[in-house]
Parts: structure tokens; C-alpha cells; sequence
């Protein structure tokens, strides 16, 4: 169990290239980062208007003259100083994740990105290749797989609790954008528009995280070959999509559906991923996070509660609060954030042993989220086509 003790030798010196008052997103990586005392929130550039952000970071704490007006100015006088960044999240809209990734790797910085990673795989591939070639980290932040009951359902896999997985049903959907964009505020507008969101909508923007829990839970599984069907409901957003369902064939034989949308008029905010395998089946859902249900053919079926001593040491070890109280998104980032932070740490330190052992959301875990969406993409393109997975 996590207890806020110490895990690496000093706090890493952390910056933020968006994620401002205006964002949606800033304060989800705030409160993963400096939960565990492994970030020490120093510098930013939070907003497109330098003096909002200025604003905005002195109000966090930060001095005023570590507030910049873009990333740009944010290397240039962070890599000046003794006590200058180490780590840089980006939490920008889609399209300037990969210049800034690159800047800060050419700058001698490690990065932790939003999702989807880049535009394309070839983007992805070459960042990879610079990050190897300065021994820099590249985390990506995956909302719920960090919660510790993916990890039990990861564990029970693993170990044959289920039998040979024969169904993957995973399912990410709200309602929020139900109506058209008038009046939408430029956070949702960015996602919808083709130039600055990339080649999807909702499968890159909600779709990747559940992707990304099934490899997760998934490890030895790979897509053979998919079938992507995607609309626009709202015509405004064509070619992009609020609504898509993947339907997936793996290298086992087993059938995988995936659906997502943010025209689900009414829904709140639901995540669910069900594992049926030829003896056994597990379900989680965002909506009761500290549950896992876990039903054996022929038996009663059963509730797992997280943080109890029955549960795989996998799920146990990254709990947080106990059984008595429910672990939630906040929780989850907060562990996303630890296991980069070390990664980053082991990095500095040269142990590449223990980086080779160590779970987080990677480079690897970006770049395969956004060959899935090529994929999908190149699939509803050809008419909803079952294409082979490349």
C-alpha cells in the first residue's frame, strides 16, 4: 500500500506548458504530481495570454519571473539556471504536442505528455528514437490505469484466474457533447476541429485511455485486425467523429468490441471494461471504482472491494486509501505521475535495471495509442473496412 513515503531522493524539479484556469485538465496533472512529494511545481507557461498565466501561476505559489509567455521563452531561461526544470508536462491542445516534446528533449528535458501522443506513428518513432539518444524519459498520462483494480483484473489474467480470454468489451461514453458547438468554450472547440485535434475526435480523445487499460490487463494479446465504424452526429465536426465503435479481432482467436462517443445524451461520464474468459469474467467501471465484479461460470457471483487481503499483491501494492474508502481518478494520476517520476529517477541515475522491470505509461504505451488510431482512422476511411492491423 502507498503511504506518501518517500520513494525517490529529492523532488523533481516539474514545469507546465498549459493546463492553466482555463484548461481542463492542468489541475488533473497538479494533483497527480504533487501528491508524493516527487514534483516540485517550479515553473510554467499556462496560457496563450502571457498575463492570464502569469496570473494564473502566481496564484499556485510560483514567482512571477518563472511564469513565461510560451515554452519557447520556458526552456530558454529554465535551462539558464542552476536550479532550472528537469521534468516538463504538456498539457496543450493536440496538434503542438510534438514540437514541444522535441523542444524539451533537444533542451535536455524529460516530458510527460497529455493523450493522444502525436499526430502520427512516424512522429511518435522518431521521438522515441531522440529520447533513447539522450536517455530522457517520455511519460504519457492515462487517466483510471493506474487504478489498482486494473491491476487486480491485469493480475487475475495473468495467472489464468479467467481461463483464455475470449471477449474484450470495452466502453467509454458521455453526453456532454450532445448539442452543437455555439457558445462552446475553446477547450471543447479545439478537439473538434481537424487542425489542431488531429485525425479523430473521440476515439483519441476518450478512446486511447480504454486502449490502452486493455494492453494493461492485455499484455499478450495483440489486434490482427479491426473494423472502425465512426459518425458526426454534429455535421460541424465532420470529418472528426462524436461516436465510434472498434470492433477487434486478436492474435488468440478472441473478439473485442470497443464504443465510445460524447453524444450519449444523458450519460455523465461512464468508463466500463468487461474480460470474459473460458472460465471466468471481470468487469470494472468508473462509476463503482472501488468494485470489481468477478463472476466463475456456476457460481455466485461475486464483488471485489479494493484494498482488501484477498486481492492480488499487484492491485494491493498501489492502493491508496484502504478498503474503507473508494480510490478515484485523482488516485489514479497520483500513481501515473510516482511511476514516471521514477522512471525519470532510475533514468538520472543510470538504473537501467530497474527500468526495465518498472511499469508506467511510456514512450512505447504513446506510440501504440496512436498506431491504434491510424488504424481506426484508415478503416472508417475505406467505408468502415476491416483492414490488418499495422
Amino acid at each position: 500500500m502507498l503511504n506518501g513515503e518517500k520513494l525517490i531522493s529529492r523532488p523533481l524539479r516539474w514545469g507546465m506548458v498549459g493546463g492553466g484556469r482555463t484548461g481542463q485538465v492542468g489541475y488533473k496533472h497538479r494533483t497527480g504530481a504533487l501528491r508524493d512529494g516527487t514534483y516540485q511545481l517550479v515553473c510554467g507557461a499556462f496560457d496563450l495570454d502571457a498575463a492570464r498565466g502569469r496570473d494564473f501561476g502566481v496564484s499556485l505559489g510560483l514567482e512571477a519571473g518563472r511564469c513565461y509567455a510560451d515554452y519557447k521563452e520556458l526552456i530558454a531561461k529554465e535551462t539558464a539556471r542552476e536550479d532550472g526544470v528537469e521534468a516538463v508536462t504538456i498539457a496543450t491542445p493536440n496538434f503542438s504536442h510534438y514540437e514541444i516534446t522535441k523542444a524539451c528533449l533537444d533542451a535536455g528535458l524529460h516530458v510527460i505528455c497529455e493523450k493522444p501522443l502525436f499526430f502520427t506513428v512516424a512522429e511518435c518513432e522518431e521521438i522515441e528514437k531522440l529520447a533513447e539518444k539522450e536517455g530522457l524519459i517520455v511519460g504519457v498520462t492515462y487517466g483510471y490505469t493506474g487504478h489498482p483494480l486494473v491491476h487486480q483484473m491485469a493480475a487475475m489474467v495473468a495467472k489464468g484466474t479467467l481461463g483464455e480470454i475470449r471477449i474484450v468489451d470495452l466502453q467509454y461514453t458521455h453526453g456532454f457533447n450532445a448539442s452543437d458547438d455555439a457558445g462552446a468554450p475553446e477547450a471543447v472547440k479545439w478537439r473538434t476541429n481537424p487542425l489542431t485535434a488531429g485525425p479523430t475526435f473521440v476515439l483519441g480523445d476518450i478512446g486511447t485511455h480504454l486502449y490502452y487499460l486493455s494492453e494493461i490487463v492485455l499484455p499478450h494479446l495483440k489486434v490482427e485486425k479491426l473494423l472502425c465504424d465512426r459518425k458526426a452526429f454534429i455535421p460541424s465536426r465532420a470529418p472528426l467523429e462524436d461516436h465510434a465503435t472498434v470492433l477487434m479481432h486478436y492474435d488468440n482467436g478472441a473478439r473485442g468490441r470497443l464504443w465510445v462517443s460524447s453524444v450519449n445524451a444523458g450519460n455523465m461520464g461512464s468508463q466500463r471494461c468487461r474480460f470474459v474468459g473460458s472460465k471466468a469474467s471481470v468487469e470494472w467501471s468508473d462509476s463503482h471504482p472501488d468494485q470489481l465484479l468477478y463472476d466463475v461460470q456456476g457460481e455466485p457471483n461475486r464483488i471485489l472491494h479494493h484494498g482488501m487481503p484477498y486481492l492480488e499483491e499487484e492491485g494491493l501494492a498501489i492502493d491508496r486509501m484502504g478498503a474503507l474508502h473508494t480510490e478515484g481518478l485523482g488516485d489514479s494520476w497520483s500513481n501515473i505521475y510516482l511511476w514516471i517520476a521514477q522512471a525519470i529517477d532510475a533514468k538520472k541515475r543510470g538504473d537501467e535495471a530497474f527500468l526495465k522491470g518498472h511499469h508506467y505509461p511510456g514512450i512505447k504505451a504513446g506510440t501504440e495509442g496512436v498506431r491504434w488510431l491510424e488504424n481506426c482512422v484508415r478503416s472508417a476511411d475505406a467505408g468502415s473496412a476491416w483492414v490488418e492491423f499495422k
